[in-house]
């Protein structure tokens, strides 16, 4: 398979690069710096150089054609204000799900938030995160021509991963490892029978591939 992971070089993202990298599949990662390109190969990826807060659909489709499944694990980060949440939380999310529609790349996986939700009220910066990133999963989950799947998981940890997770459509809050994040969404991008699922991801005592399988109803 080839898989376009936008957001890189994020924390979750290098994770799932290796993972997928190590399995024998072609991957590649946007990233908005050049300087992150050898992070990316040393996790056995390839770096692509797009601004997905400046580009257009057909920037963003030119690098999708060809690929077999796409995964959303892009963010403004911490320390960003509300502009960059709805520029990169949202806008970037949407940008990507239309070139892959473009594209005909129905396999779309979307690292989102637990909590998220286009209504929810507030002032306060993470108010308007959560508010980016339910309008990007409502788009999502609105195009007909993707075979998506959304995960959303609880407070991320640098916690070794111990691949025992919780992995339901409502969870409750809790915690989970980026590790073990990065191995559900390596499960999920090839496991085409979650779609059209929402899912909530927080540490447990089932096996990684055992919780995929459960809620494809494998």
């Amino acid at each position: 398979m080839r898989i376009v992971i936008a957001g890189g070089h994020g924390q979750i993202a290098l994770r799932l690069e290796r993972l997928l990298s190590a399995r024998g599949e072609q991957v590649a990662g946007i990233i908005r710096k050049s300087e992150q390109g050898d992070d990316l190969r040393a996790a056995g990826a390839e770096p692509v150089l797009l601004d997905l807060e400046s580009a257009s659909v057909e920037e963003v489709a030119a690098h999708l054609q060809g690929a077999d499944a796409a995964v959303f694990a892009a963010g403004a980060g911490p320390g960003s204000g509300t502009t960059r949440k709805d520029t990169v939380d949202r806008g970037a999310a949407v940008l990507f799900a239309d070139a892959a529609v473009r594209t005909r790349v129905r396999r779309f996986v979307v690292v989102s938030s637990m909590g998220a939700d286009p209504a929810h009220q507030g002032d306060g910066v993470f108010d308007a995160y959560l508010r980016a990133k339910g309008e990007a999963d409502a788009y999502v989950t609105r195009q007909e021509a993707l075979d998506w799947t959304i995960l959303r998981p609880g407070s991320l940890t640098d916690d070794a991963g111990t691949g025992l997770v919780r992995l339901e459509a409502h969870t409750g809050r809790g915690a989970i490892p980026r590790d073990d994040v990065a191995a559900v969404l390596a499960e999920l991008v090839d496991t085409p029978a979650t779609t059209g699922l929402t899912l909530e991801l927080v540490g447990g005592s089932t096996p990684v591939s055992v919780a995929v399988k459960s809620v494809a109803g494998n």
